[in-house]
């Protein structure tokens, strides 16, 4: 500690100098290669569509009203993987938007302020407004004019974020859904299905053939028979590049060293439980005892049926003894010690009514009455039933609950845990007949229990918990592993070490692209992506520290945009490369001008039949007996083949050799046939027609430069 002290004081003005001359060098080289991360240079956008920019500034701003929505609905921010997940949305929708509207433009389809207008002031389904409550009629359910026209007013005063806020959520949804809708119908109406062409298909499908023909299958062939060279993959990728194209991505391994609580760790939390448990056996106060041990379970003061008790033993919990404690036993990552405190009938079922005297308009949240108000009439209205009052009655004349107070109260039948948690007790833990004022968030409620039906065991348990947690020794040896893994900085090197250790690379299949934040079954492993994309091939990384693991990856393949390379191609095309090999060796031994007789004999096959069914025409998709071989159904129509046999035909499955028996016509469809027919086929036109936007979308020049941000 000495020597370090010395060199901190002797040192500090060295270290000062030399930390400046190192920014400073930095600074300039940053300048000399045209950009100054540092003082601003980082892109103010990220990316663009056919030259259109998204700013970062409005992608994070929608990005965070997005996070704040789903903090309002689910009480809590966003994650990391959510985030990612919301991030991805919006860039989707910002895309779509961009590409979308421009079309949209070009074809001078709009959205006016007399069409938003007319929207939001009408009973039409798309009307966000309808969504409020405080905007329609309490007696019709339909929107109320005078107060969205305020509504609409209010909304035209609107400035900065607050205007911001309503155009993202209101108006730019509504400007999207309606333009979208015109430019569909636009399409839908413009498909047609000309007459000479329904003439034509219509005559087609009359028309069928019989054919003789030998089949011989390429399995004829041995694959070992075959080569497959580099130069054979090239030249069917270059003469097919359309079926080759690739994205940007990475192909990488890795490896992992779990952060999980060890054996020792597990044996360690069991032995502090195995410690408590003849105090536990003991004690009379099991509430105060789960408290006193700072248990990592709750106490549940209440019977429960063994449906609502969140416990994987609760089937050998139920048959102890009162009193007998049972564990240490392991349960959702805790080691857990219980004991049955009792056991009661409960009903799994209760119809109950009710007369609610609320306090806020659940709809609004606006008050009804003070809290003292409505309890005074509660109680009031309770003692008049009590003595004899009219239950039915006094439910239409005070409840506030309008779904139930047109029934006189009644709630019909309902199971446990079906109402909130103060209403559900009182129903099933007392017994029919019981009446009573009971508080709940919404107000107060005068109950009476009607019935109860199909009684039930139920379990009051306590429970003694105590998390599993990993200890800093087991932390520290995973860490450890994990960076003597790192410091092998070949993939050899890397495989060899982790070999001794029991483990293995794990190949992620898909390809990592620049913009993901998973991979695989590693999750919210953006760290990893951003490596991904800075490494070289063959380098080992620094270890991650993923959730609970420790992970340590190889970049094993960088792939470009563009056309994939002839090793990356070749699993896509290596078998149909062989099969046209092994069909040039087919034809080669059956000859130049065979007949299905001599092909036949050349591989021992025999002469087949088909389409006698009526079933081969020439918009046929398969040849009953053979399979989808289009070649074939095109050759059986050419009549060329009426009088010789058809030169080799390349299949799908084999070669193949046909000879026209006949070329006949069936009778006629009906009009209704022939009808139903076109309109089928105008619904296909339609239906293809819906994917717009992919269209739309691969004509477009998208940069994405999300990842020079997040």
């Amino acid at each position: 500690m000495q020597i370090i002290q010395s060199i901190r004081e002797k040192g500090a003005a060295i270290v000062i100098i030399v930390i400046a001359l190192s920014l400073i060098s930095f600074i300039l080289m940053d300048a000399k290669q045209g950009g100054n991360k540092l003082f601003g240079s980082l892109s103010n956008n990220v990316g663009s569509v056919n030259g259109e920019k998204i700013e970062l500034a409005t992608f994070n701003s929608k990005v965070k009203e997005a996070e704040d929505m789903q903090e309002q609905r689910y009480g809590q921010r966003p994650s990391g993987q959510e985030t990612y997940q919301l991030r991805d949305r919006i860039w989707d929708q910002l895309v779509a938007e961009k590409i979308f509207f421009k079309e949209a433009e070009n074809l001078g389809i709009s959205f006016t302020s007399k069409e938003l207008s007319y929207i939001l002031l009408s009973n039409e389904q798309n009307n966000p407004f309808l969504q409020e409550q405080a905007l329609k009629d309490s007696l019709t359910g339909k929107l109320d004019v005078s107060k969205a026209q305020t509504a609409l007013n209010n909304i035209k005063k609107l400035k900065g974020e607050q205007r911001a806020s309503v155009n993202s959520q209101i108006i730019d949804p509504l400007k999207l859904n309606t333009t979208v809708a015109k430019y569909s119908a636009l399409l839908s109406s413009s498909a047609y299905y000309p007459s000479w062409l329904k003439d034509k298909e219509q005559k087609e499908s009359e028309t069928f053939s019989t054919i003789s023909y030998v089949a011989i299958p390429y399995s004829e062939i041995p694959d070992d028979k075959v080569k497959v060279t580099g130069d054979d993959v090239a030249e069917y990728v270059n003469k097919n590049k359309e079926l080759f194209k690739q994205e940007a991505g990475r192909n990488i391994s890795y490896v992992s060293f779990s952060q999980l609580p060890s054996s020792t760790d597990s044996a360690t939390t069991k032995q502090m439980l195995d410690q408590i448990k003849p105090s536990f056996e003991t004690d009379t106060n099991s509430k105060a005892f789960v408290a006193r041990n700072l248990s990592s379970v709750d106490f549940v003061d209440e019977y429960l049926p063994k449906s609502k008790i969140n416990n994987s033993s609760i089937d050998t919990l139920a048959k102890l003894p009162a009193g007998v404690v049972y564990g240490p036993y392991v349960d959702k990552g805790n080691y857990l010690i219980s004991k049955l405190l009792g056991v009661k009938q409960l009903p799994d079922s209760v119809r109950a009514r009710h007369i609610l005297i609320g306090t806020n308009d659940p709809s609004t949240g606006k008050e009804l009455m003070s809290d003292s108000s409505a309890k005074k009439l509660a109680d009031s209205i309770y003692n008049v039933i009590t003595k004899g009052g009219d239950f039915t009655g006094l439910a239409l004349q005070y409840s506030t609950d309008q779904g139930s107070k047109i029934k006189g109260g009644d709630l019909g039948t309902f199971g446990y845990g079906t109402m909130v948690t103060e209403f559900n007790d009182f129903c099933f833990n007392k017994t029919t007949g019981s009446k009573g004022v009971v508080k709940t968030q919404f107000g107060y409620h005068i109950i009476d229990i009607v019935s109860q039906k199909d009684f039930k065991p139920a379990y009051k348990i306590a429970s003694v918990g105590k998390e599993i947690i990993v200890s800093d020794e087991t932390v520290g040896k995973s860490s450890l592993e994990a960076t003597k893994a790192s410091a092998e900085k070949t993939k050899a090197g890397l495989e060899k070490f982790i070999e001794k250790n029991g483990k293995s690379l794990n190949a992620v299949p898909s390809l990592v692209k620049e913009n993901d934040y998973s991979i695989g079954v590693l999750k919210d492993a953006r760290s990893i992506v951003k490596w991904a994309f800075e490494a070289k091939v063959g380098d080992v990384s620094e270890p991650f520290s993923l959730g609970d693991q420790f992970v340590v990856v190889v970049l094993d393949k960088v792939f470009e945009k563009g056309t994939q390379d002839t090793a990356t191609a070749r699993s896509g095309c290596e078998a149909i490369i062989r099969n046209k090999k092994k069909a040039e060796i087919i034809s080669k031994k059956i000859g130049q001008n065979p007949t299905l007789e001599s092909a036949a004999s050349a591989y021992g096959k025999t002469i087949q039949m088909a389409g006698a069914d009526s079933t081969i025409y020439f918009n046929s998709q398969i040849i009953n007996g053979v399979g989808m071989e289009s070649k074939m159904i095109g050759a059986a129509f050419n009549k060329t083949y009426q009088t010789k046999a058809s030169p080799a035909i390349e299949g799908t499955s084999g070669v193949y050799l046909i000879k026209i028996n006949s070329i006949q016509t069936k009778p006629a469809s009906s009009p209704e046939v022939i009808a139903q027919n076109a309109a089928t086929k105008l619904g296909t036109i339609r239906s293809q027609i819906n994917g717009w936007y992919e269209g739309l979308k691969k004509q477009a020049d998208i940069v994405d430069e999300r990842s020079k941000h997040f």
